[in-house]
This record gives C-alpha cells, structure tokens and sequence, in this order.
C-alpha cells in the first residue's frame, strides 16, 4: 500500500465517523509567541484545549505537517543516525472537543490499525499510564479496562509519566496517554525476547506507531494539576513510521516516501545505499532535510541568521555537510532532488507544485553561500593547524574551533574529521563549554516565565471591535505576570479591545486604559491562543470596574496607510511585473512599510517609477474602501481574493477590497485610498534567490522625503551660483573632477615608480635574506603596489615600510613566498607584533603580506629597527 493510499484511507475512516477533514496549518508559525514552528499536530487546535475559542466542529481529523528541530522537541541530531527520527514529518491525527474520549478513541485505534490497514494483532502492544503520587494522577485504570476488549492484558504494559503523560509545554492541558507500539522484529529475534521486553527500549524495530492523548488536566504556573472543564482527545501517528511497518520494511527510510530520493541521490553521488553505515546515514540525512527545508520555504520561511531562519539553514548545512563530507560531493547537489520531491508529494501539497521555481533557487543560492564558508574554513583551519603544530601543541583550542563553528559556520565534526587527518585532536571539553555559553545566553534572551491567569470574570469571550473604533469601554477579564530578559510585565485580556493584536505583518497597537484619572499604558498587542494580550509594565490599582480603553490614534492612522498601501503595491507589481509575483513577507508599522515578494530579477529603475506611479494614481482616485467582514473563503476566492501560502484561513474570512485590489486580511486599514496621500518607494533589493524586498514610506514621511529632496537641490544650486541647467553643470563639475583625479593618480604612480628604483638600490643583504627598511611619505595603497612588484621581482625579500596617513601610523610588510616556505614567517604574526610595541595599534593579514596601523607615528622607525634585528 502506497503512502498516498494510507494516507487516504486514514482520513476516509475518520470522514465516517464523522469527523471534519481539516487541511495542515503551515509548518512555520507566524503569529504564536510560544512556537517557531508546528511539532506536533495539536498546535492549531491549542485555543479549543485552554478554552479560549469554543470549536466549530467536535470531531476533526487531519495529516499536518510537523517540524521537530528547536526547543523541547528537538530531534536533529538524531536524525539519519537511526532509521525512524525525521525533522519533517506527517503526524495523522483525530479530534475530540468536549466530545467523545477513552473508550471511541481505543475502539476506533484498533479497529482502524487491525481491520482496515491489516495489522497482525499479536505484534502489537499498548502502554498506559501507571499513575504518579506526586502529581495525584492514578493509573490509568479506565483506558486499561477498555483496551482489555481487544488485547491480552499481557500486551497492556504501565508505564511512567516519561513515556505516558503528555504535556504542552511546563503549562497548559495535558493528561495521560496511551501508545501503540508495533513489534516488526524477525520471529527468531522475537522467540529470544518478548515484544512486550523490548517497549520505549529505543529498539528501531519495536517502534510507538500511534499515541493516544486524553487531555484531563491544566498544568498551573505551581506545577500543580486541576482538572479542565471538558475533556479531549488528541491523537498523533507518524505517517512515515505507519508506511514502514505496513509496506513491510524494516526502516522508515524504506519506504515509497523516500526511496525516489534515494535513487536521485545515488546518481549524483555515485555511491549505492544499503551498502556501508556511513554514506547510508548521510542518504538518509539529506533525503529527510530535503523536505523540512522544501516544506519550510513554500509556509514563507527562508533561510536566514536569526529565529526560525536560521533553523532552517542549519538543516541545510546539515545536509550539505554530510554530502561534502561523506558522499564526496563539492558542488550543489540538493537543488537537484526538488523535481523527485514535487513529483512524490506534491499531488498532496500543492504548494510544492506552485513555489517549485522558488524552492529550487532559494536551496541554490544557500548551496553555493556554504560551498564558499565550507573554502573559507579550510583555509582557517590549515592556519590554526599549523599554528598548533608550531607551538607544539597537539590539541586544536576548544575556543578556536568554537569561533570556526559560531563565526564562519564550519561544522566541528568537520573540525575533528580534518584534525585527526593531521594526527591531532580537537579540545572537545573546551568546545562544549563555548557551546553552552552561547545557549546559556540564547536561553537568557529568549525565555519567558509566564504566571497563572487571574480570572475575574470566568468563561467571558473577548470581542475585537478595533474596525470601528480606536476607543472601548472595557472591563479586565483576566490577567498574569511575565518574565522575560530579567524585566517584569503584566498581560491583560479584556471584554472588548481596540486594541490591535500584531498580525499580518502589521504591529500591535499601543495606547492606554484609564479609570478616575489614573492611566495604565498598553506598550504592545498581540495574539496568543487566540487571545488578545495587552502589555503593560504595571497593573491598574484596581483591576475591577470598567475602563476608559483608548489606541493611540496617531500611530494608528499613520500605520492602517501603510498597511493599505501594501495591498496597493501588491496589485501593482503583478500588474507591471506578472501574476508569478505573490507576498513573501511584509512589515507595516507607522513609520514606514516592507514588503517582500517572488520575482526572479532585479526590478529596473523604469519598472519602480511605473510601480510607484500605479500606487500614487490609486491612491489620487480616492477609492474607497470595500470590506466584506465575514466572507465564506470560497466566494471570497471567487471574487478574486489573493490568499497566502503559509497563512491559516479558517470557514469564513475577511476580505479588503480597494478597486480592483482584493485581498484576504485581518489588518487595519483607511476608508479612503486619499487618506494615504504620497507614497514613495526608497528602496528595492533581494534578500534571497528569487525574493525580493522593497522598502517604501507613505503620507507625511514620503512629503517630508520629497520636501528635503527639493532643500538640498536648492542648496546643491545655490552652491553652483544658480545654473539654468543644474544637471548639466553638476555632469561638467564631476568630469572636471574624474579629470584632475586621473592627473593626480599619473602623478602619484610616477612618484610611486620613481621611488621604486630608489628602493632598489637600499636593499641589503642580511644572513642571505634581501631586506629593505624605510620610512616614506607615499600614501598605504601606493606602498602597497610598490612591495607586490618588488616580491614579484626580487627573491628572499623581506621588506617594511613605514609611512603617515592622515596622521595615522602604518606599517607594511612584504614576505616573499620562499621565505614564507623555508623559514616560516608570517607577516601578519610580525606586524601584529611590532604594532602593537611601537606604534599603539594592531592589523593582521597574510603570511606574505599584511599591514598594521596605530596612533604613534614616533614608533615607525624603532618599528622598521626591530624588524631588521630578527634578521640576524
């Protein structure tokens, strides 16, 4: 059976018992202060399990994209090390809100597993949960009762709150669970060890196939458990996992899923899987990377150096690495597996068809970036290798090969692997002490102590009435304590909000809440579990009562044009550049507006004007707004509606419209396109292989841009004495000026030449070594040319020159390469020595040439003395 066939039937099971088939939330969280990405398949539904959202449908069930690579599920280094750990990986699941439990959710497990996909019965093995004292939690009793209906008891293991009680997080539901487990061991392996021995050992073939979650409880700040108002159930069974054992294979990397790329994998590489441990788990790797990087793209996310993007480039450089490495390949090759991918899964996950240009480019570029920090680190560890070797040390500095990893990225196993080829050894102890340092201060950075709520009206749902109004008469709902970078905050949730919680790209509003005179400031919003939170340093002396809830209207104002003029810019650059141009990103605050979208060339200065002029034109026609506030999603998306890949849409959306401009937004926006009154692009980049970013200013900032343009143009040509024509004057200015640079450089270069056959007659002879010592006037660059021509023509060439610029003190030294060969030298060590000595400065720079600079001209001459004494 072909995953796509199990995949199928899963859901057609649970259509039958009529649960609603959902589609996957993206894999890249954009709008959860607590995740960077989806880890498990109950993320989308938190807001139902704390009750703050009441669920449409009681039964649900769905395959969602997951992503275990940071934070608590974190399962990288075990991936492709072993046969069934996976970054990206498929998690089937099915739903109960305050609806069914235990026992449909055990019937419905078996019936599914053993009739309809034909598992043997006798392989399989349950564990429950064995209870805790401490927490006050019994065993298990009821799932064991009702599992006893379709299993021996002997198969029913009780097992502890590692393995069979799942939390959230340190807070939230949770509740005990029951795992299906699945014995595919050999009958002779299994004749000299029960399955039933062989459960949560880490066995890769006595394997956990599907979890069963009874969520019962709330986890409070105090580690104590109170029991929630409704119970649920959250299942979770890895579509990966199911195919193995179900295709009849011992490895989850056996399987339909990843095979293809496999094979893609074997005629680049040239090397065969299956035949040595090695080069099989870095097959294994890349084809899993593959998709977690794939996936990541297509929800939004690109590679980058902070948060979640740079989760994703450490995936792939993790792939990259162990195809450099170990299947010897050193040029891009990952690139090449994306055609196999949106060929295997993209029947399901049309996003891969539609981003498959994009995808492909972004992996390239990235590919090619690490090919040249992979040359670059080679050439910093033959340096720190032969600078070991030379204070006879055999051990590479833990801190050094952290720096090589946390500045250059170079992989340490790399480190290691290239140390030992020299017979030495990498400080690993040192290392790892430098590693934790930087998660310590990671940690420190981003972690977030969060109290219990306060509740003082319990079960209140929170209304947002911020499309009418920037003013509310609010009541405090609840409220907690927040720790984060050693300040302390309060969050508070009302009845009713203006308030904006950020989202779409737009920042949350700010403002305050008053009562008899006293003000508390809101400093941010934003959405958590579907509430909207408000940020305040303080709390109100009295909580109770109702408050005057006022937005800071000015901001508000200056950010709902911006957010409007990015729907404005959106319709025109698929206007002026194609319909392949969709929204990758935005930032809109009151200051200004970033948008980032698909477009493989730099945009030309005549495509910008024509953008810029289409926007400020829509903006001219004072075209009012059109909101449909509660849409259905499909007659929006009839009506022409652009909606984003990566984005969460629930049944029924809201749609902004501004003439031919439609598009799917929670935003806050002006009721008139004149509102926005100028807008300016200043700036248009990329910032990935086919992603580009234009950066762009609207009302007041783009007048008072244009305004400053006009002060200094008056400035430029009062300073010119007033022209007719002040283009053609400052043009006959600049010519004038290229032309006396050229006469200028003439000059310095026949000086420069004139004082090269000068030099040449003070080189002296010094233990066999040509040495040349002098202080000159000539500026560092000209110095420079004048000692690459004399190393080029003069062999065992040791020279320095000294000279003052702009009242700086430099040093230069030129080594030529046989005597950087022969007696070891290195001019950067030298001049690093003698700058620091003599002219109070430092520099650096290569073997055979480096410069140095200070604030002690004085110190030249001593300097260019104490070089020649090494001489002797």
């Amino acid at each position: 059976m072909k995953t796509e066939e199990i995949r199928r039937k899963f859901l057609e099971y649970f259509e039958s018992k009529n649960h609603q088939i959902v589609d996957s939330a993206p894999m890249v969280i954009k709008n959860d202060p607590t995740l960077m990405f989806t880890n498990a398949g109950m993320n989308q539904f938190k807001e139902y399990f704390l009750g703050n959202t009441e669920a449409k449908d009681k039964r649900v069930a769905d395959t969602q994209k997951c992503l275990r690579v940071s934070g608590k599920h974190n399962d990288l280094e075990e991936v492709g090390v072993d046969t069934y750990h996976h970054t990206m990986f498929e998690m089937l699941g099915n739903w109960s809100f305050g609806d069914y439990f235990k026992e449909e959710a055990i019937d419905w497990a078996w019936d599914l597993l053993t009739n309809v996909f034909k598992l043997d019965k006798e392989r399989l093995y349950i564990t429950v949960f064995e209870g805790d004292e401490k927490d006050g939690v019994p065993v298990d009793q009821e799932s064991i009762d009702f599992w006893k209906k379709h299993v021996p008891e002997e198969r029913i293991l009780k097992c502890d709150k590692k393995d069979n009680f799942w939390e959230m997080g340190d807070q939230g539901p949770c509740g005990p669970c029951s795992e299906i487990h699945m014995d595919i061991r050999s009958e002779e392996e299994i004749a000299k060890i029960p399955g039933r021995d062989m459960v949560n050992q880490d066995h890769p073939q006595v394997i956990e196939i599907w979890n069963l979650v009874f969520m019962q409880f709330n986890r409070k700040a105090d580690a104590s458990l109170e029991p929630l108002p409704e119970k649920h159930v959250d299942t979770g069974m890895g579509l990966e996992r199911l195919a193995m054992v179900i295709q009849g294979v011992t490895s989850n990397y056996d399987t339909d899923i990843f095979q293809a790329l496999i094979s893609d994998l074997e005629t680049i590489s040239g090397k065969k899987y299956g035949e040595n441990e090695k080069t099989d788990i870095a097959f294994r790797v890349i084809s899993d990377h593959i998709r977690a990087i794939a996936f990541s793209i297509t929800d939004g996310q690109l590679p980058s150096n902070t948060g979640a993007g740079y989760v994703i480039r450490r995936i792939l450089r993790r792939a990259i690495r162990y195809g450099y490495q170990t299947l010897e390949l050193k040029e891009p090759f990952i690139n090449k597996l994306v055609p196999t991918l949106v060929s295997t899964m993209g029947g399901n996950f049309t996003e891969l068809k539609t981003q498959q240009d994009i995808i492909t480019k972004v992996i390239l570029e990235e590919e090619q970036s690490f090919f040249r920090t992979l040359e670059q680190g080679l050439r910093l560890i033959n340096d720190l290798i032969q600078k070991t070797k030379n204070e006879g040390s055999k051990t590479l500095s833990g801190e050094k090969v952290f720096e090589l990893y946390d500045t250059f990225g170079f992989p340490v196993d790399l480190t290691s692997l290239i140390a030992r080829e020299n017979d030495l050894e990498v400080d690993e102890a040192g290392f790892e002490t430098e590693l934790q340092k930087q998660k310590d201060r990671s940690r420190q950075a981003t972690s977030i102590e969060s109290g219990d709520w306060t509740e003082l009206i319990p079960n209140q749902e929170e209304e947002f009435t911020g499309y009418d109004s920037t003013q509310e008469s609010i009541k405090i709902v609840r409220y907690r304590q927040v720790k984060q970078k050693k300040k302390e905050f309060f969050q508070m949730v009302f009845d009713k909000t203006p308030f904006y919680a950020e989202g779409g790209g737009q920042v949350g509003d700010s403002g305050y809440i008053e009562v008899n005179g006293e003000k508390t400031f809101i400093f941010d919003t934003k959405r958590e579990n579907n509430l909207i939170v408000h940020f305040a340093e303080k709390l109100p002396s009295n909580l109770e009562g109702e408050f005057s809830a006022v937005v800071n209207a000015d901001k508000r104002k200056l950010t709902a044009r911006n957010h409007t003029a990015t729907h404005l810019l959106h319709y025109a650059l698929r206007s002026v550049l194609g319909e392949h141009v969709e929204q990758k990103g935005s930032l809109v605050n009151s200051e200004y507006l970033r948008f980032d979208f698909s477009h493989f060339s730099k945009m030309e200065d005549e495509e910008i004007e024509k953008v810029e002029g289409m926007v400020n034109q829509m903006i001219e026609e004072a075209i009012g707004l059109e909101e449909y506030r509660s849409i259905a999603i499909e007659e929006a998306k009839a009506k022409g509606a652009m909606a984003l890949f990566g984005e969460k849409y629930g049944d029924t959306v809201r749609m902004i419209q501004f003439g031919d401009s439609r598009e799917l937004c929670g935003g806050i926006h002006v009721q008139n396109t004149s509102e926005i009154r100028l807008f300016k692009i200043k700036s248009e980049s990329a910032i990935a292989a086919g992603i580009r970013r234009v950066e762009a200013i609207t009302s007041e900032k783009a007048i008072a841009f244009f305004e400053e343009a006009e002060q200094v143009k008056s400035e430029i040509a009062e300073l010119m004495k007033n022209p007719k024509d002040l283009v053609k004057s400052v043009q006959e200015l600049m010519d004038k000026n290229t032309a006396l640079s050229k006469e200028i450089e003439k000059l310095k270069s026949e000086k420069a030449g004139a004082f090269k056959k000068e030099l040449a007659t003070k080189i002296e002879d010094i233990n066999g070594i040509n040495f040349l010592g002098i202080k000159t006037d000539l500026d560092a660059g000209s110095i420079k040319n004048i000692l690459f021509q004399l190393k080029a023509e003069k062999d065992n060439l040791f020279a320095i020159i000294g000279t003052e610029d702009n009242g700086k003190a430099v040093l230069s030294i030129a080594i030529s390469d046989d005597l950087v060969a022969s007696k070891e030298m290195d001019a950067g060590k030298i001049v690093r020595d003698l700058a620091g000595k003599h002219i109070q400065g430092g520099g650096g720079g290569q073997k055979f040439f480096a410069t140095a600079g200070g604030r002690n001209a004085d110190g030249l001459q001593p300097a260019i003395e104490e070089a020649k004494n090494l001489l002797n």
